[in-house]
């Protein structure tokens, strides 16, 4: 009699198992980006960085639950040129924005085109600042027009204005150019529009920048309630804040750190948002700035400048999902154009050919693969407040997570070891006793100019070979610039 037996679902399961017909595993959602971008934010000006001054809860907290980057460095550490390498992943020589207010080429690709591509919608809020103007159109013209659709490069969701540092009275443009006017302090206002499209696009992969104007002069705008939180007379400046001019740097402190305070509660809100929508394990939050501020060290205002208070920012990457929900510090630098290629390596998408930074997404857990050891900074045309007559030079330089090394166009310039002398007072450039270190960072600086097919050339050249025109005075050079190139 032949015998018959049934196999439960159990056993099933069990002789499945041992056949590796193992059911597939489900996919993890494709991870939301939402990259909050500050302006004129320099990397010592939050409590996390040891600043005991400033006052940033919500973006410590966020710091302690984030890859920490303690050397984040703006390539070229003005607006528009960071911003065109933030969207492109390329050198600003490349895509061609290495002066403001000139205009993004249609035929970049961009950060919001690749994500699209991948099924992802997108959305930009506040600042712009990559449509620029029209050969002989005045140098700000295109600063309070709508960026029509064809300009946008990619992204979708759309309350923007080209550029405004009217905070409390500034207006934007929405899909359809339509002019509207954000309630209050603006970036409260944005960051409420950001929330709601996170909630209205949660239950499919978004791409989000968020991208405020403060704390960008004007310093004295931020609400009163901020700016009573700082009284100036009890904030440390820097030793290298010059002794006549202390008291005005701490004024000015008082009302940047206002802004910051005032950016650190909307920060605290957005987050709240996240958890509360139950998106934030897969959610790559981002917060970071395109470049710092001076705030009178070495007795000036604002950047360009190849020194760290205008070069380095903060630099912070949330992704529990991947990396956990604990700090990750990266002494190691990143530049501006590692961004976005950083960002498709921890989405799992490829990077196109055209984009020019490296991807350290496998570094941050495993510190071996770490791809970079120094980042490019460059100045190619000075211009507007660094101008040639306010001292402003052609530059090249670079950024390791221990020395600065920057040549001009006659020769060695800078060099700091940033670790003995993290005020940046004593120049070590062509000192005998220094002479290896210096051949070796020129070295370093020499392979990376190769790499990016950059000849390091006066300003003029660059501006004949991309068309541009010089705003206002901007091409005049003193007698002492002339001086210069004949040491």
């Amino acid at each position: 009699m032949k015998k018959t037996f049934q196999i439960t679902g159990f056993f099933l399961t069990c002789f499945a198992s041992v056949y590796c017909i193992q059911p597939a595993k489900p996919k993890t959602p494709k991870p939301n980006v939402i990259f909050i971008l500050a302006d004129q934010w320099r990397a010592e000006a939050t409590g996390y960085a040891g600043n005991t001054d400033v006052k940033t809860p919500n973006i410590d907290k966020l710091a302690g639950q984030s890859v920490v980057f303690k050397t984040a460095v703006a390539t070229m550490s003005v607006c528009t040129p960071y911003r065109g390498s933030l969207l492109t992943g390329q050198y600003p020589l490349k895509h061609g924005l290495f002066y403001n207010d000139k205009p993004l080429s249609n035929n970049a690709l961009t950060m919001a085109e690749i994500f699209k591509e991948n099924g992802y919608k997108t959305g930009f809020i506040g600042k712009w600042h990559v449509n620029g103007h029209k050969n002989g159109e005045d140098p700000f013209s295109a600063r309070d027009k709508p960026v029509t659709r064809d300009r946008r490069q990619g992204f979708d969701y759309w309350k923007v204005r080209e550029v405004s540092h009217d905070y409390n009275s500034s207006f934007y443009f929405d899909e359809n150019d339509q002019k509207h006017t954000w309630q209050g302090y603006d970036a409260f206002s944005q960051t409420d529009s950001a929330i709601g499209f996170i909630k209205k696009s949660k239950d499919s992969p978004f791409l989000l920048v968020l991208s405020w104007g403060p704390p960008h002069n004007p310093y004295n705008t931020a609400p009163e309630k901020y700016k009573k939180m700082y009284d100036p007379a009890k904030l440390k400046v820097r030793p290298n804040v010059p002794a006549e001019l202390q008291d005005s740097a701490r004024n000015t402190l008082a009302n940047y750190y206002a802004h910051c305070t005032a950016l650190d509660d909307a920060m605290g809100k957005l987050m709240k948002t996240l958890d509360d929508q139950g998106i934030a394990e897969n959610t790559i939050v981002v917060f970071t700035s395109d470049h710092g501020d001076m705030l009178l060290t070495r007795g000036v205002f604002r950047k360009q400048r190849p020194w760290d208070e205008s070069i380095l920012v903060p630099m912070l990457i949330r992704y529990p999902e991947k990396l956990g929900k604990k700090s990750i510090v990266v002494n190691k630098p990143i530049g501006t154009p590692d961004i976005l290629p950083t960002l498709l390596g921890l989405s799992q998408i490829k990077i196109p050919a055209s984009i020019d930074g490296k991807d350290v997404s496998q570094g941050l857990l495993q510190p071996k693969k770490y791809p970079i050891e120094a980042a490019l900074i460059m100045l190619p045309v000075p211009f507007h407040e660094w101008n040639f007559t306010n001292g402003g030079r052609e530059y090249r330089g670079i950024r390791t997570d221990r020395y600065t090394y920057a040549r001009k166009l006659n020769g060695p310039w800078l060099l700091y070891d940033n670790k003995t002398d993290p005020y940046q007072q004593n120049n070590l450039v062509n000192k005998p006793e220094f002479k290896t270190l210096q051949e070796g960072l020129e070295v370093t600086l020499s392979k990376k100019l190769k790499e990016n097919n950059d000849t390091f050339l006066p300003a003029d050249s660059y501006m004949k070979l991309w068309n541009y025109t010089y705003d206002h005075k901007d091409s005049l050079r003193p007698a002492s610039y002339y001086a210069e190139l004949k040491k």
